[in-house]
């Protein structure tokens, strides 16, 4: 991003497999690789505009070109969040668009289970985006079909719908070794396969996919050895704010900096969306509300 006048940051999304800061000057988009140890000096300079929907013919620019809140990870205005396809999905504004839709089951740390769908077309990048640790599909059928089994897991409690980011953070302190992750996956899609050959969802076909692959993306996301002991979660950012350092690996839509000093920032790249980013060396982090967090004490057993 080396334009003067600034690029103007679209959000993080994983292509090809690999995440990339994209971002746009008005009329050129650029997609920046994010690499592990890559340099960044930014100066983040308003006003912060919404960033347009995706519709059926693909991304389209906000046409009033809004301004929208500085605060919280909302990146739409209300014009653009109503023609936005997946929101549409989200919100079962769309019953059927004669895609082939897959179900997923994906596990974010021990006891957090997620049900979810993904348009097939789309691959693995909804698992990505979302930083599923391990991950298998369960189905594929169209659209009323998929989303009805979703709702079927999710009801009988096999499953949550979501898990919000909140409740990631600390599960990347507790992640469990490679088999156990694997085994409590399974088990989950035992348990989820047998409710959906039972109840079936009427009046759709649904091909089940008891043989699918379990698919583990710890050590893509750089959590191997789990998330840094002590860390700074960035909770807003404000005109004129500056981040400048070295990123780790992105974990779906979250980097992990390393300042100049001090211990690492958290960052959900939500929180740059529509604002402009400007190159800009400097020897600190500044204008960024923050959040202390540590890894909790191990409990102790009690011995009297």
């Amino acid at each position: 991003m080396h334009q003067a006048n600034g690029w103007t940051s679209t959000g993080l999304r994983w292509l090809d497999g690999a995440p990339r800061l994209t971002a746009t000057d008005g009329t050129t988009r650029h997609d920046r690789p994010l690499t592990d140890g890559l340099p960044v000096a930014w100066r983040i300079a308003g006003p912060r505009r919404c960033t347009g929907a995706t519709t059926a013919r693909g991304h389209r620019p906000c046409p009033h070109r809004a301004a929208i809140e500085p605060d919280g990870t909302t990146t739409q205005c209300p014009t653009c969040q109503n023609a936005d396809r997946g929101l549409q999905l989200a919100r079962d504004r769309i019953l059927d668009d004669g895609r082939t839709y897959r179900l997923y089951l994906a596990w974010f740390g021990p006891g957090l289970l997620k049900v979810g769908l993904t348009a097939e077309e789309r691959g693995t990048v909804r698992l990505l985006e979302q930083a599923a640790l391990t991950w298998t599909f369960l189905a594929h059928g169209p659209l009323p079909a998929v989303r009805r089994a979703e709702l079927a897991l999710a009801h009988a409690k096999l499953a949550r719908e979501r898990i919000p980011a909140a409740a990631k953070y600390p599960a990347w302190w507790a992640l469990s070794n490679p088999a156990d992750r694997h085994a409590e996956l399974t088990a989950g899609r035992t348990r989820a396969l047998a409710l959906l050959d039972r109840q079936p969802p009427a009046g759709h076909p649904l091909t089940l996919l008891p043989e699918h692959p379990v698919t583990d993306q710890v050590e893509l996301y750089g959590l191997t050895d789990g998330a840094p002991e002590q860390y700074q979660q960035v909770k807003a950012v404000s005109d004129g704010a500056r981040l400048t350092g070295r990123l780790r690996r992105p974990i779906g839509g979250h980097l992990f900096l390393d300042p100049p000093a001090g211990p690492p920032l958290l960052l959900d790249t939500r929180l740059l969306t529509g604002w402009t980013l400007h190159t800009e060396a400097a020897d600190s982090c500044d204008g960024l509300t923050l959040l202390p967090r540590a890894r909790p004490a191990a409990e102790q057993d009690t011995l009297f």
